[in-house]
């Protein structure tokens, strides 16, 4: 008994230097109409900080299991997996005047799935000298990753998308034209979890999202030491 309490001990002040975001709740899903989503950069690539790492956590919400809940605020993702419990990833959103709020739902799903930057974005991006093609086919350098997620509201396509990267620095900023944006290894994690149909609740600026209540209590260290 000895041996497991100082197992227990170590690992709870390991744990301990991952802080737990603010807790969060969030009120107000019709402003969905926006371009896609991609970010042309030039600076040194960054390490993803230890806060944005999928996590197993201790979620308060009455959400029902396989609702995603996206805090864009603190720039987590939520997968509901049941009472008290879910996993946390970290993502980039949209940056400055592409932020969104809304209740959609997942329409459709793609592996490694191909490109196509709206005209408008084509349009904005070209008066920046950057000339976007109208479709790229999927692939390790496709601004949209391994994986896609299609969001859908009133059975449309909203345009926006909870996807994969090629700029993995990107995640925890505001850097995208509103989707939302995950590692590689993440969004196939939950991507394998989340089916279509999936309900996913975007909380962001202009609280169109309606009622929500979770509060994330940090990591849940026995999942995270036993699994479970």
């Amino acid at each position: 008994m000895k041996k497991y309490l100082a197992v227990f001990a170590a690992a709870s002040i390991a744990l301990s230097s991952f802080a737990a975001p603010a807790s969060a709740g969030a009120m107000g899903a019709n402003h969905l109409a926006a371009p896609g989503d991609v970010t042309l950069i030039s600076q040194q690539k960054k390490q993803v900080a230890d806060k944005f790492k999928r996590r197993v956590v201790r979620l308060i919400t009455d959400e029902k299991p396989g609702t995603i809940i996206i805090d864009t605020n603190n720039k987590f993702l939520y997968y509901v997996e049941g009472k008290n419990r879910a996993t946390r990833y970290g993502v980039g959103v949209g940056r400055d005047g592409f932020g969104w709020s809304g209740v959609v739902k997942i329409g459709r799903k793609a592996e490694w799935p191909e490109w196509r930057p709206p005209a408008e974005m084509r349009r904005r991006e070209a008066a920046k000298g950057h000339m976007l093609p109208v479709v790229q086919k999927g692939g390790v350098d496709n601004p949209l990753g391994a994986r896609a997620m299609y969001l859908y509201k009133g059975g449309r396509d909203t345009i926006f998308r909870i996807h994969g990267t090629n700029q993995p620095w990107t995640i925890g900023l505001n850097m995208s034209s509103g989707c939302i944006r995950m590692m590689n290894k993440d969004v196939e994690h939950l991507y394998d979890r989340a089916g279509v149909g999936s309900k996913v609740i975007v909380i962001g600026p202009g609280n169109r999202q309606g009622q929500v209540s979770f509060q994330d209590k940090g990591i849940d260290i026995l999942r995270t030491m036993f699994g479970g």
